[in-house]
């Protein structure tokens, strides 16, 4: 009974400690890499400056890659320059695929850190997100079907729903299937980024052009923030009146 018990609170002081290491770094991180951006662009420069290392790295470079995607992934830092540069190292095809591993296995790991581990942090974060709400209402449901929708539309940050999903009560599978949605968004950042031809150009913060591309991702992204607004409304708005009937009839009463 005594070893249980010092089992049991070694195994609480060490999830308050990694609970504190992890919340005060991702408190952190968001700030620094503002920070950042805004003396110069050094975040830019410094994940170019990666990328750059990791293209000399030859067969291990796929690897470093996506260990590195995943921890920009994790630590809540910007992933468009490392995505775009993905197109520069590796070209569309391998660039897209490593690109698609480290995010999945990235807001895998988010998602189990905010589910397991910072729960509480989290959950202060989406407190008072109305959207976010709805969305766990509609999650209930259908969570595949709902994440892969959010997950074509840039308007949700991925990032922040990667641990904010964590809260919800989809599982892990439907989380991962429904995550498949990034694939899209994830070929056409890349074959932009290949558009660029060198590093330096996105270290600069300078985005490399093409038309077709652009107002293609524009309206992927439209027609589906639209799509995932009205699916979840109604999804949300049928589980209301099955558990508060009364309530929702008030409401569609009043003017």
């Amino acid at each position: 009974m005594r070893r249980f018990t010092q089992s049991k609170l070694w195994r609480k002081g060490f999830e308050i400690m990694a609970l504190s290491v992890l919340g005060g770094f991702l408190l952190t991180a968001p700030a620094l890499a503002q920070e950042a951006a805004e003396s110069g662009g050094g975040i830019r420069g410094a994940l170019a400056g990666v990328l750059a290392w990791i293209d000399g790295l030859g067969l291990i470079a796929p690897i470093v890659f996506i260990l590195l995607y995943i921890a920009i992934t994790v630590a809540f830092l910007p992933a468009s320059v490392v995505t775009l540069g993905a197109g520069v190292v590796f070209g569309v095809v391998e660039g897209s695929i490593y690109v698609f591993i480290g995010a999945m296995l990235g807001a895998t790991a988010a998602f189990l850190v905010g589910r397991y581990v910072a729960r509480d942090w989290i959950a202060r974060k989406v407190a008072n997100n109305q959207k976010f709400q709805a969305i766990d209402d509609a999650i209930g449901r259908e969570g595949r079907k709902i994440i892969f929708l959010i997950r074509l539309s840039p308007a949700f940050p991925f990032n922040l729903l990667n641990y904010a999903l964590g809260l919800t009560q989809v599982s892990l599978k439907d989380y991962v299937l429904g995550t498949l949605g990034i694939i899209p968004g994830t070929i056409m950042y890349v074959y932009l980024g290949s558009l660029a031809g060198n590093l330096a150009m996105l270290g600069a913060g300078e985005q490399p052009s093409n038309p077709g591309i652009i107002w293609t991702i524009r309206i992927v992204g439209f027609i589906a923030t639209v799509a995932v607004t009205l699916y979840v409304t109604k999804v949300a708005r049928k589980a209301l009146s099955e558990h508060v009937p009364d309530a929702t009839e008030e409401v569609a009463s009043n003017p």
